[in-house]
């Protein structure tokens, strides 16, 4: 597993594939979080903006070999191995992202809740912007394993599938990503820095039921 994670790794950054959904994410950044914002809305805002560029991650591990290398790899390695290697690359890099995101957010933000009220300890909110920012990563990743192949092909339904479960997941009440935004930013009213252990924990079996699903579809179903 250790050299399929090292070979989809380096495919992700020779494709430079990657670079429009970082650059989508700092420019989501550089829209909605400014410096001197209390920090718990600034972390919310940086945990929800990850989701849809997680999932977005995932498509492009699952889509960057061309058929032939896929088979080649399935074939050494197993299908459904070769897959999850994919997603780990892809939630391993989205995890990342957002870990960086959450440390320069709670450094330029205000250590306050809304209206100045309260005071916020950075190391706790940005522990709780970091559990936050994993829930959406996990959660994107599970959006794109269950958006992308083996479950859709076709772009034309893969993409706006995968863009409208990320937006139900972060609107739709019981969503862990929900769970973890809202937390946040109620928190940012109250000055209490919420820790958004359940969101993560059901992020995280959400995101390993959708693995677990698309790894064993691969093995049934041909690139």
């Amino acid at each position: 597993m250790t050299a399929l994670l090292r070979y989809q790794a380096a495919l992700l950054l020779r494709s430079q594939r990657w670079l429009p959904p970082f650059l989508l994410y700092a420019a989501f950044l550089a829209i909605g979080v400014q410096g001197g914002q209390p920090v718990l809305d600034s972390l919310g805002y940086t945990a929800a903006a990850l989701l849809p560029v997680a999932a977005w991650l995932v498509r492009i591990c699952v889509t960057n070999e061309p058929p032939a290398a896929r088979t080649c790899v399935a074939a050494a390695a197993g299908p459904g191995r070769a897959h999850l290697a994919c997603l780990l690359v892809a939630l391993t890099t989205s995890a990342v992202l957002g870990t960086v995101a959450v440390l320069a957010v709670t450094w330029i933000s205000d250590p306050a809740s809304v209206g100045h009220r309260a005071l916020v300890p950075r190391p706790e909110a940005g522990a709780a912007g970091l559990l936050a920012v994993l829930a959406c990563a996990l959660l994107g990743t599970a959006v794109g394993a269950l958006t992308n192949w083996p479950l859709l092909r076709s772009p034309g339904r893969a993409v706006p599938a995968m863009l409208l479960a990320a937006l139900l997941l972060l609107v739709t009440a019981g969503s862990p990503a929900q769970a973890a935004v809202r937390g946040l930013v109620t928190g940012s009213q109250s000055g209490h820095v919420p820790l958004p252990l359940l969101p993560l924990a059901g992020a995280a079996l959400l995101a390993t039921a959708a693995s677990a699903l698309a790894c064993a579809l691969t093995a049934r179903r041909s690139p």
